[in-house]
């Protein structure tokens, strides 16, 4: 009979699930960033014609 001896890095898993959820918060601000900006570039009434206000930029870049 033989035995397998299966040993797993916790620390290096660890790591690698901060280093993707700081991965994710950067792509998420950078999306926020380019919908503000994006929008910001609209004129009143481009915003107006797809229901938008400007008060309303940061709210939908947030997706709230």
């Amino acid at each position: 009979m033989s035995a397998v001896e299966m040993s797993h890095n916790h620390a290096a898993a660890g790591f690698g699930g901060v280093f993707a959820r700081v991965t994710a918060m950067i792509a998420a601000w950078n999306d926020a960033r380019i919908t503000r900006r994006e929008l910001n570039a609209l004129t009143d009434r481009e915003l107006n014609d797809i229901g938008l206000a400007r008060g309303d930029i940061e709210r939908v870049a947030r997706g709230i």
